[in-house]
């Protein structure tokens, strides 16, 4: 029997395991919504195909399974852009189905016509156009594989109309075997011996853990790691919650904003651990003063990551929840005393983190916004699914929240994404909609996509928002007060709309705190409530995050007040 294009879509959506969609209708993709609308698929609809894209984000990004979204072809397809670019960036496998004008009009500028294909080949993994009904369930099937396989990230696959109205018997691969695209899984047994007796000789080793731990589920494996070598483990932003924040081993996040016993440990290791981390300028500062003093290992999935910004001595390449398990059972067997050899390295470290902690001084009267973010980690008891946009809230959540386990921590890394926040909080709520879901934004960042209050509205997720409001672009304000002799050029959010009656409007519940012993109650009050709520913060306007490299420089030599 022979079905349509759009049916084969949703048949091989189906085949994948896909129970949750994140979309906005258009005229190119109308097939797809008529054979959706007694589809057994949950579909999502957003208020812009930016949210779409942030949303099956923080979906994947949350359960470690690809997200998808559908838009229309044209600005359907190119308002997904910021969404894709951001994927790629922080390796998130998304699958992006775009629609198409009919392919006899390619090219000849019809409405709503756009090379999405074209456009984002710089920022996907892989791109399709489907040009035969034939060849559309092994391109999904293909989609999928590229996407969720050795450094994962975003695909498209733009869908001409016509496609979807064709007819061809549905036939879905079992597998895939692209003779071109063969990812290394398995690490080279010699490598994993060698990483060994590095480890074994070093007297100050250091663990720098980032996303590609969380990427590949290896969080329980790098523990094992740490435990059984006693070795401090720093992780980079996207790495947090990759090791339990409440471990004595924990250093916190290293690089620009990142604690001192961090920073000072990274440029006095003698061996320095990379997994799943691509040595990021905001973690190296300047290049030829990072970690001089030490032999560096890397390992990674992706060969292309490693040496492409600091040289290392001992390179691993493979999936890194294979590697650990590999290097675990070789160091289970050597003999060594390793708390003991340990002691001196971390002592000096507890030393470090005694005399430079993270600090701030909360008063009486105005609320200070570490405050808040303290305040969300004590009342949930890092038992949430905790959100960010960009800017210095961003900051402060990765330095003061608390994380117990890897996929609770969603933020844009690479990309640093204004607007990424509440969208990819509605995607991990609608993947958990019992679990506590707390996005923290800035009044800048919010305003980016606040339409989608009515996609969490319509669609009962009951996300809560933070917006830490200092009336200012903060981070920007940040830089030009240290660097631009405080010429605020720009950067005054003071016309910023009443978020509370901006919350009511749309069906959700608002609530303002504007003194410190009001923040603990509307915390407490947001989380009792059943639906989506918005809380704006109004926290004292020019407080800064610290500590903070300057540009330029290395990454011990931080400001600190």
């Amino acid at each position: 029997m022979k079905i349509t294009g759009a049916k084969i879509f949703i048949e091989s959506l189906l085949k994948e395991g896909v129970d949750t969609i994140f979309g906005f209708p258009g005229g190119a993709v109308l097939p797809i919504y008529d054979a959706l609308y007694d589809a057994p698929i949950r579909h999502i609809l957003v208020r812009h195909e930016q949210g779409a894209t942030h949303a099956a984000d923080g979906y994947a990004r949350a359960t470690g399974k690809p997200g998808v979204c559908v838009v229309t072809s044209g600005p359907g397809a190119t308002n997904t852009v910021t969404g894709i670019a951001t994927a790629y960036m922080d390796s998130i496998p998304i699958i992006v189905f775009t629609g198409q004008v009919p392919t006899p009009l390619i090219g000849n500028d019809a409405f709503q016509e756009a090379d999405i294909v074209g456009i984002t080949r710089p920022c996907t993994k892989h791109s399709y156009l489907v040009k035969d009904v034939r060849n559309l369930a092994r391109t999904i099937k293909e989609a999928f594989y590229i996407a969720t396989t050795g450094n994962q990230g975003p695909v498209l696959i733009d869908l001409p109309k016509d496609i979807l109205n064709a007819e061809t018997k549905f036939e879905y691969p079992h597998s895939v075997n692209m003779r071109s695209y063969k990812p290394t899984v398995e690490g080279h047994i010699r490598q994993i011996k060698r990483m060994a007796d590095e480890i074994v000789r070093s007297k100050r080793p250091l663990i720098y853990a980032g996303g590609g731990v969380i990427l590949s589920n290896a969080s329980e494996e790098l523990v094992v790691l740490s435990k059984t070598t006693q070795t401090p483990v720093t992780t980079t932003l996207m790495g947090l919650g990759c090791f339990p924040s409440d471990s004595k081993l924990s250093l916190g996040m290293c690089g620009m904003h990142g604690t001192f016993r961090s920073n000072m440990a990274i440029t006095e290791t003698d061996l320095l651990i990379a997994i799943g981390a691509r040595f990021d300028d905001r973690v190296t500062g300047k290049l030829d003063e990072f970690s001089v003093n030490s032999r560096k290992i890397h390992i990674d999935i992706d060969p292309t990551s490693i040496g492409k910004n600091v040289r290392v001595d001992l390179p691993v390449v493979g999936d890194i929840k294979n590697v650990l398990k590999k290097l675990n059972s070789h160091l289970k067997h050597v003999k060594k005393d390793w708390k003991k050899d340990s002691k001196s390295w971390l002592r000096k470290i507890e030393k470090w983190k005694r005399t430079y902690p993270l600090v701030y001084k909360q008063g009486k009267s105005a609320i200070k916004p570490q405050y808040v973010i303290e305040q969300i980690a004590e009342i949930t008891k890092g038992d949430a699914i905790y959100v960010t946009d960009v800017g210095q809230h961003q900051m402060w959540s990765a330095q003061y929240l608390k994380f117990k386990k890897p996929r609770t921590f969603l933020t844009s890394g690479g990309l640093g994404t204004m607007g990424y926040g509440y969208p990819a909080g509605i995607g991990a709520q609608a993947a958990f909609p019992k679990k506590t879901v707390f996005v923290i934004s800035g009044d800048g960042s919010f305003q980016m996509n606040l339409q989608e209050l009515i996609t969490a509205v319509q669609h009962r997720l009951p996300v809560k928002v933070a917006i830490i409001n200092n009336s200012f672009l903060g981070m920007v304000r940040q830089w030009q007060q240290l660097f631009y002799d405080k010429r605020y050029s720009h950067v005054c959010m003071a016309n910023a709309p009443d978020f509370v009656k901006l919350a009511e409007s749309y069906g959700a519940l608002g609530l303002r705190a504007k003194k410190p012993d009001e923040v603990k109650k509307t915390i407490e009050k947001a989380l009792a409530y059943k639906g989506p709520v918005v809380i704006d913060f109004v926290v004292t306007k020019e407080e800064n995050v610290y500590p903070m490299v300057p540009a330029g420089k290395a990454i011990h030599e931080m400001l600190l007040v």
